[in-house]
């Protein structure tokens, strides 16, 4: 398979730049059954769910991950925190007139000093030379990280409007974009549907972003994520399976979280730890029976992995019909709620 089998035209103007508020505002195209195609609103999606099934969302919270500044030498320079290693030690992006050298000083946010420390692939080591753990200098001095599409700073309300309303957990360098669309009140009409929720955590690092560079996708390295799935998570999958309701993910974080701890036994089981899987048409899903999801970008790995569980030109047709109705794309556009499909 090409990464070109997974393109697609998209106007310009529909990329959202800004969200809609309310959160659950958004419209929300169902693809309930082969066949059919239901142009509905977010709020529909209780309607959608059963009392036996399992809703199961993302929890990580951004952090304000990016930070401008300067080289020692003058340079203009931009970080996007991926992953805290230590209290003062991280992996990111560097955006820089010329690739800092190990040993390179930076000036960030006006105050910070930070030592490039080396490179691991696209991610530089970087050192805060500081005191105060990252995380408190990220909430102090850091912006929110919205993604390159987005083409226009990020303002006060992207600190809330760029965070889902059930966000927990500190690491992530993006948002859960399928999480965007739930408000309290519409958690609280599923909750009265008698559906249970479950909480996973996969912390989104800026690589989510990042090109595939290869035209054969098998050539494709996935970035690593850290994820973690509890026990009772996995009780609570088993349960639902056993009762004969629905494994719902919300978002292809919650999807690629799941099918990593079932890789070795079949069926959920705890996990804490890294995951690279790449999901792409022809893959075996085991874990979940329907997903929300946003809008991905064309050749994108999660637009391949939406593909893989409705069927590629199920889910092209689906993005044309959108396209002509003008739906809004990727992180604050509108949502898809998709049906197990044929994988063809």
């Amino acid at each position: 398979m090409k990464k070109s089998d997974f393109d697609f035209d998209l106007p310009e103007a529909l990329i959202a730049q800004y969200a809609v508020e309310p959160r659950s505002a958004s419209r929300l195209l169902v693809l309930q059954h082969e066949t059919d195609r239901m142009d509905q609103q977010f709020t529909d999606l209780p309607d959608l769910l059963n009392f036996v099934d399992l809703l199961v969302l993302n929890d990580t919270r951004v952090v304000p991950a990016r930070l401008f500044g300067v080289k020692e030498t003058g340079g203009r320079v931009e970080v996007v925190i991926e992953r805290i290693l230590e209290e003062n030690r991280v992996l990111a992006l560097v955006g820089a007139g010329k690739t800092p050298k190990p040993g390179t000083r930076l000036l960030l946010a006006g105050e910070l000093d930070v030592m490039v420390l080396g490179r691991e692939g696209d991610l530089f080591n970087l050192r805060f030379e500081s005191e105060c753990p990252v995380l408190e200098l990220l909430e102090r001095y850091g912006h929110t990280p919205l993604p390159p599409y987005i083409q226009r700073h990020a303002e006060q309300a992207d600190r809330s409007r760029y965070q889902t309303v059930y966000a927990d957990r500190p690491g992530a360098a993006a948002a859960p974009t399928a999480g965007l669309h739930f408000d309290d009140a519409l958690l609280e009409q599923i909750k009265a549907r008698g559906v249970q929720t479950a909480f996973i955590t996969l912390h989104i690092g800026a690589g989510t972003f990042q090109p595939m560079r290869v035209d054969n996708i098998l050539d494709h390295t996935m970035h690593s994520e850290r994820i973690e799935v509890s026990e009772a998570v996995a009780k609570q999958i088993a349960d639902t399976r056993q009762a004969g309701g629905r494994v719902i993910a919300v978002g292809t974080t919650v999807v690629r979280a799941l099918e990593t701890a079932a890789r070795e036994t079949g069926w959920v089981t705890a996990f804490q730890g890294e995951t690279d899987i790449f999901i792409y048409p022809g893959y075996e899903f085991k874990t979940i029976d329907a997903m929300v999801t946003n809008f991905h970008l064309p050749e994108s790995t999660l637009l391949m992995l939406v593909c893989a569980f409705a069927g590629k030109q199920r889910v092209l047709n689906a993005y044309a019909h959108a396209v002509e109705q003008g739906y809004r794309f990727f992180s604050y556009g509108d949502a898809m709620f998709i049906g197990k499909g044929e994988a063809v």
